[in-house]
């Protein structure tokens, strides 16, 4: 049995490690080091340097910087549980290694793009652009769910939790194809690759620390993420997929926002149609700032 083909990236990535806050955060990086900045920021369960496929499509010359958020990719950390404002800690602390005292240009899907909107807004000084792919919050929570949240965050907890496992990267490569149709039986083998590692058994293990399956006992309160939005003082471009249930990009309240629709293409943006999305993105950040 031959193996599969596997998508080639068009511009290779370099790997780092930069120690954030006690963790050595693995980061992707593409480009020249004197290259405009863009910082991505990847959504849950998956990591920067599923980024390539966007990155091959870009059309200018920039520096590309893709960390792999804590507890996620290769970035490891010991915590038995994860506290969502560590990631804006984690975020500010990699933006004044790569950017100290200039804005940036900030790219973001879905909790990525959940994190730089807050960030965004409680730092405003720090952001030049931000491009929100499918990162519009979560629905609000009912304050009287609070008891029940907690108590199964207790629960689980006692659980011990296991690294989620699959048959081998063709098993992963076909989930991850039934999910995002728009992608190649090429570029679904990358994903899945860098998705998860290989055991001696042939099985792969996901690259997703298994303390992130446990609940979060805190509650969403949208208040407060749209008051966070409200201070965003940098040009905005929510980005949304025509086929994604992930939220809605209207009426979100950020002073300076446009929105683009991606056609045929579900919540993974980066996956179904990056050519459109780099465009898209690519446009929106080389406007002229008036």
């Amino acid at each position: 049995m031959t193996d599969p083909e596997i998508y080639k990236p068009k511009n290779t990535s370099r790997r780092r490690y930069i120690p954030v806050r006690g963790i050595d955060y693995a980061i992707s990086e593409w480009g020249q080091e004197d290259a405009p900045l863009l910082v991505y920021l990847h959504g849950f369960a998956d990591c920067g340097a599923t980024f390539q496929f966007v990155v091959d499509e870009m059309i200018r010359d920039w520096r590309i910087v893709a960390p792999d958020w804590r507890g996620f990719g290769e970035t490891r950390v010991d915590d038995e549980t994860f506290w969502f404002p560590d990631y804006l800690a984690d975020l500010d602390r990699l933006l004044e290694h790569y950017s100290p005292g200039e804005p940036v240009r900030l790219i973001g899907h879905s909790m990525g793009g959940n994190v730089a909107g807050l960030y965004a807004g409680v730092m405003p000084d720090r952001v030049r652009a931000f491009v929100n792919m499918e990162g519009f919050g979560l629905r609000d929570t009912d304050p009287n769910d609070a008891p029940e949240r907690y108590r199964e965050w207790l629960l689980k907890g006692r659980e011990t939790l296991a690294a989620t496992e699959r048959d081998g990267y063709d098993t992963l490569s076909r989930a991850i194809r039934s999910r995002n149709p728009g992608m190649s039986p090429a570029q679904a083998g990358f994903v899945a690759r860098c998705w998860a590692a290989q055991t001696s058994d042939g099985s792969v293990r996901l690259r997703v620390q298994p303390a992130h399956k446990l609940p979060n006992p805190v509650l969403y309160r949208r208040a407060e993420a749209e008051a966070c939005w409200r201070q965003v003082t940098a040009p905005v471009l929510l980005v949304a997929g025509r086929r994604s249930e992930f939220g809605s990009p209207d009426d979100l309240p950020f002073p300076d926002s446009r929105t683009a629709w991606i056609e045929d293409s579900g919540h993974m943006l980066h996956f179904e149609q990056p050519a459109a999305l780099a465009r898209v993105i690519e446009e929106f950040l080389c406007k002229p700032v008036t």
